[in-house]
């Protein structure tokens, strides 16, 4: 979704991927002109390093809510695109709503990823969320999927759960953007930096995740240098020593230390038992914002996410911290006190800024 400067960046990107160890690639048609780069991509690809093409798993994704005819055409020109006549991996892209998982499972899409399956013209089907804990939860239940793309990341634990539980049965479990939508980690505060040592924020995060035993971790790359990591995590034992696991507890252990004592009283400690609100703010996330600003001066990123708020239709929040109304319904259910009307107006007054376009959508 980033090398899109032009098709020989792509090429470029996917080169260095190959030679970085990666075996998967995954694009979808809502990412501007990603198929058809990727596409002319792989046919130099097969040209060249034949055994290199087939070692390559492929990913592709199609928006919930299309009508069986239309699902059908729009995947047929996925696979135009990319030049190929079956897919690997199909996923649901952005399985966000409870509209959406019905159309998946019982209506028109249930029908769309079982003729897929049938005509061979992909290998199995999955789905990415952006959505509440419930919704995936419904959809792992569902037993309908194969794999999914979550965001389960270091500084955003709260579907850890449901990655477990999905890998425990079976399924492949992608963490989406733990560079990007992870905290930026690739662009980390001095604090943060501090916070991690001795590792690198974004090494930590993404170890974090190999530890945890998610399958496929994301890169996101725009250009050969952005798979750096690649290189270095590959090089690492597939199961961490003893030893490399009790460092890895210490830095985590570290970087909780230091953001409880930049919060102090104010850490939210994300138990979610101040839902649910009755203006419908979502107190946890804004909290959980808040306290990566305050707590490891992850504050461009945390602005950055509160101003999609409401921007960015079903793939992020809806209401921001300025629609709490005192009503204090939620101030006995908080384990720790906390004041957090008080608290939702400073997220507030710290993160809202002019918006900022998303990359997509």
């Amino acid at each position: 979704m980033r090398a899109l400067d032009s098709p020989e960046a792509m090429d470029a990107v996917l080169v260095a991927a190959l030679a970085a160890g990666i075996n998967h690639i995954e694009t979808a048609p809502a990412y501007g002109p990603a198929e058809a780069f990727l596409g002319r991509a792989l046919q130099r690809l097969a040209a060249r390093d034949p055994a290199g093409r087939s070692a390559l798993v492929l990913t592709s994704k199609l928006l919930p809510g299309l009508e069986l005819e239309d699902g059908r055409r729009q995947l047929r020109a996925c696979l135009k695109r990319l030049g190929i006549e079956r897919l690997d991996n199909l996923a649901v892209h952005g399985l966000n709503r409870p509209d959406h998982l019905a159309w998946a499972v019982s209506g028109p899409g249930a029908e769309l990823l079982a003729w897929a399956m049938g005509e061979g013209l992909v290998g199995q089907v999955g789905f990415s969320s952006h959505g509440d804990a419930a919704l995936i939860a419904a959809a792992l239940d569902s037993h309908r999927f194969s794999f999914c793309s979550l965001h389960v990341h270091l500084f955003d634990q709260e579907r850890l759960p449901l990655a477990r539980q999905a890998l425990a049965a079976g399924l492949g479990v992608m963490a989406i953007s733990p560079a990007d939508k992870g905290g930026r980690l690739y662009d980390p505060s001095a604090e943060l930096t501090a916070d991690c040592a001795p590792f690198a924020p974004l090494e930590l995060a993404y170890r974090f995740l190999l530890a945890e035993g998610i399958s496929t971790l994301t890169l996101g790359a725009a250009r050969p240098q952005d798979l750096a990591w690649a290189i270095l995590l590959g090089a690492a034992a597939a199961v961490p020593s003893a030893g490399e696991r009790q460092d890895l507890a210490a830095a985590l252990a570290r970087l909780e230390a230091a953001g409880s004592e930049r919060l102090g009283a104010d850490r939210c400690g994300q138990c979610r038992q101040c839902l649910p609100c009755p203006n419908a703010v979502p107190i946890p996330a804004l909290l959980r914002l808040r306290n990566l600003a305050v707590g490891h001066g992850m504050e461009p990123f945390a602005s950055e996410r509160y101003n999609l708020i409401g921007r960015a239709g079903h793939w992020w929040e809806q209401v921001d911290a300025s629609a709490c109304g005192r009503c204090g319904a939620c101030l006995p259910r908080c384990p720790l006190r906390l004041p957090i009307p008080d608290l939702l107006a400073d997220t507030h007054r710290r993160l809202a800024a002019a918006p900022r376009r998303r990359l997509w959508g």
